[in-house]
């Protein structure tokens, strides 16, 4: 037997135990929860989507030097690459709707969330080089991006693996899930 399915066994088993929940159900859940998380940073996107747009409308747009202008390009880029891949698993479900896939769409919503969440760290932190630069001068703006690339990583990367971690050691109390 895989580890996969080791590690996929003893979750089932967790939560038929201590949720009554079946496989079923869980998927359910685990969409609904992709979901919620989704619309918060859907919404975050959306604004800074909006602003890009209007933006370029703006008479100091025409000032900017020829990195400004790739800042600004890489921004709008990334904040629609962003978008697309954080409503993907809506459209998804869309699609598949009452076909008995929700397994396989949370596996793969959870995929593109992820997806979408690096796109949008790259996303902040070519916009926040572009004010910066534009605001204070190019070495802030490359001083306080590789501050948010660095804050990034720890808080949405090494944060939660050390919390997954935790969470092994204590294999009694944990959430397989998490």
């Amino acid at each position: 037997m895989s580890v996969a399915a080791t590690v996929t066994d003893e979750t089932e088993d967790w939560n038929t135990r201590h949720r009554a929940e079946g496989p079923l159900n869980r998927a359910d859940r685990n969409f609904a929860e992709l979901l919620q998380e989704l619309r918060v940073v859907f919404t975050g996107v959306q604004i800074l989507f909006g602003f890009l747009l209007t933006m370029s409308l703006s008479e100091r747009f025409k000032e900017l030097d020829a990195m400004q202008h790739a800042l600004f390009v890489a921004t709008l880029a990334g904040a629609a690459a962003s978008s697309t891949l954080i409503v993907a698993p809506v459209a998804a479900h869309r699609i598949l709707f009452q076909r008995n896939r929700k397994r396989e769409l949370v596996r793969a919503g959870h995929r593109l969330a992820m997806a979408g969440l690096g796109s949008l760290a790259l996303t902040l932190a070519a916009g926040l080089m572009l004010v910066l630069d534009i605001a204070v001068g190019r070495l802030a703006g490359i001083v306080g991006t590789a501050a948010l690339l660095g804050a990034t990583v720890v808080l949405w990367v090494l944060f939660p693996l050390y919390l997954r971690r935790d969470a092994r050691a204590a294999p009694a109390l944990a959430d397989p899930e998490a």
